[in-house]
């Protein structure tokens, strides 16, 4: 079930409820007789990559599928993609927040309530779950303490959820909404410009349509041994001609970061299928980022399905 982008939520904790919203890998577990799967939301097997959420999850009850998210936290304890990005299954601690069920031993609770999937997944799911695995509850205060909570400490946003929502998969109903607090989204990686390490920057953007739409060039966020790595992914991908459609651009800005024809000959172009998380201060009113930062590479997001936040 897939959430609905909002510029805010509604403020009805009688029929709603509401979370946080986790900056990490959506992931359902599916447990078997025998064993335990874990997959991402477009189906990439996850077992490998993070093998002590798998085997915290065997006391599962058979024939059981549960809803959630695979995060990294940061020192102060907040969900950062860019520490997940770089984990590594045997050294850097990753936790599984499960927050739904689907299937229970065999039985498809996808038809009733959220309230009442949520007193099935406590009564018996979360006895059966250990490190790292942990169960999301509500957040129970007013949205607009919720709000203010969010921005101050620097979490992504938050969530709210029917309390009589069934649960609807691969469907973005609006019973699911995430409102973004702090500024960040996914982009399509459609370039770079050439430098000393490989790449200086990225050129970036996001889909109206058909149509990959140029929105900023970001210099932030890459460590040598980072541009090393996405050089290399880059290579295979180079294509002859740039994606865009809003490109070129026909003059210079105000600040001079206009991408014109002239400063089109220093990129290099890419097939657009990678995206990447940034982070960024706001859009400008000729819709390019301000002040953007490369945080890391979504795998679970499909590059035509980003679009403007």
């Amino acid at each position: 079930m897939l959430l609905m982008r909002t510029d805010s939520l509604p403020d009805d904790p009688q029929q709603w409820v509401y979370q946080l919203k986790l900056d990490g890998y959506r992931a359902v577990a599916v447990k078997t007789a025998d064993d335990v799967q874990l997959r991402s939301r477009n189906d990439i097997a996850f077992n490998k990559h993070y093998p002590s959420v798998v085997r915290a999850l065997a006391g599962l009850p058979s024939r059981t599928v549960i809803d959630g998210e695979i995060v990294a936290l940061d020192d102060d304890g907040r969900p950062s993609f860019g520490k997940l990005q770089n984990a590594t299954s045997s050294t850097d601690p990753v936790w599984y927040y499960v927050f739904d069920v689907m299937i229970l031993r065999g039985g498809n609770v996808m038809d009733r309530g959220l309230d009442e999937r949520r007193q099935l997944l406590e009564e018996f799911i979360v006895p059966t779950l250990a490190e790292p695995v942990r169960y999301l509850g509500d957040l129970e205060a007013r949205l607009p303490e919720l709000v203010h909570s969010a921005k101050t400490l620097g979490f992504e946003g938050l969530v709210a959820k029917r309390r009589d929502s069934r649960y609807e998969p691969g469907l973005r109903s609006g019973h699911w909404r995430k409102m973004r607090i702090n500024r960040g989204q996914e982009f399509v990686i459609g370039g770079y410009t050439i430098g000393t390490q490989g790449f200086d920057a990225l050129i970036i953007g996001c889909y109206d349509g058909d149509r990959l739409m140029y929105a900023g060039r970001t210099r932030n966020g890459f460590t040598p041994a980072l541009r090393r790595r996405l050089i290399a992914q880059f290579r295979p991908l180079e294509i002859p001609t740039c994606p865009f459609t809003n490109l070129p651009e026909r003059s210079a800005s105000r600040w001079g970061r206009a991408l014109t024809l002239a400063k089109m000959a220093e990129c290099r172009w890419l097939n657009p299928v990678l995206v990447g998380q940034f982070e960024f201060a706001e859009w400008t009113a000729d819709n390019h980022l301000r002040h953007s930062s490369f945080v890391g590479l979504r795998t679970d997001r499909a590059a035509h399905d980003v679009r403007r936040e």
